[in-house]
């Protein structure tokens, strides 16, 4: 998690920690992640495998989620 956390950081970086695919769509999904961080004590090689197919392969929708990724722009330009 310290990874994701500190990702986060950087402006324009959307980083999940996934353990499971469906979490990877979703937030591919809805939050258009652009990093995904893996637990090496938490997930096995072919959960990880899966869970990165799923990332790679899941589009961000938009529409209704696009404001949401405006705001979170928006909060790195207070800084």
């Amino acid at each position: 998690m310290g990874i994701s956390i500190s990702a986060n950081k950087v402006k324009g970086i959307r980083a999940v920690v996934c353990s499971e695919p469906y979490s990877a769509k979703l937030s591919r999904e809805h939050n258009d992640t652009n990093v995904l961080a893996l637990g090496a004590r938490v997930v096995g090689i072919e959960p990880a495998k899966m869970i990165i197919e799923v990332w790679l392969s899941t589009a961000f929708h938009g529409s209704r989620h696009a404001e949401r990724i405006a705001k979170i722009a928006s909060y790195e330009q207070v800084s």
